[in-house]
């Protein structure tokens, strides 16, 4: 299957998925939300892009933290309800959204954003040349000093491998598609910044088996 049907049949997948699962992902942060917000406000952050928000559980937990939150999906159906809740926040919290595929440049100036997170986003339907495109559209947004936090499935997952191969490490489990990552893909990224850690961990069901990778810009 071609890159771009792919991608088509994963956007329609997510729509469904947000429209027949409101809310899905519940109203609690993820852990990696909550270590991102940490990060940023040691750095001393105030303006964040989440790519990959989904309905929005962490961007709108950075925006209760105080940041202002630039958040970003493919999914107009996640997004809609991620703009419904965050104009409950009122004076306390500042969400915008933007419907974007991060396979396209990213709808910032340069050095809009003091961080940047992005929880399984990466590990999307993602070929290893759009991902290597990404980073540095990242990098270009992200202000000099700026911290960079991700996760991905990897290699060690137990879905990885199983499937629909699609190739480039992509395979499709349940109508998801997922590109699984090596430690390798993790350091080819980190490529021209200063990788600060890359931490194992698990989640959910299965379990899934992720890394989560802190890089930052150099300054």
């Amino acid at each position: 299957m071609r890159d771009e049907e792919l991608a088509a049949r994963q956007r329609e997948h997510w729509r469904r998925t947000y429209a027949d699962h409101p809310g899905m992902y519940g109203d609690e942060p993820s852990a990696p939300g909550r270590y991102a917000a940490a990060v940023f406000r040691a750095a001393g952050a105030r303006r964040v892009l989440e790519l990959g928000a989904g309905h929005g559980r962490d961007a709108l937990f950075l925006a209760r933290e105080g940041f202002a939150v630039h958040a970003t999906d493919f999914s107009p159906t996640g997004l809609d309800q991620l703009a419904g809740d965050a104009a409950a926040l009122g004076p306390a919290g500042s969400v915008t959204t933007h419907v974007h595929d991060v396979r396209d440049r990213l709808p910032l100036a340069d050095d809009a954003v003091d961080g940047v997170f992005a929880h399984m986003l990466l590990c999307m339907a993602l070929t290893t040349g759009e991902l290597v495109r990404l980073v540095s559209e990242i990098g270009r947004v992200l202000r000099p000093g700026g911290t960079f936090v991700y996760t991905v499935r990897h290699t060690g997952d137990a879905h990885h491998g199983t499937g629909v191969a699609h190739g480039d490490g992509i395979f499709e489990h349940g109508g998801f598609a997922v590109h699984f990552f090596d430690r390798a893909l993790v350091d080819a990224l980190a490529e021209g910044w200063r990788l600060d850690e890359v931490h194992a961990f698990e989640e959910g069901e299965l379990p899934r088996r992720l890394w989560r990778v802190t890089q930052t810009l150099p300054g």
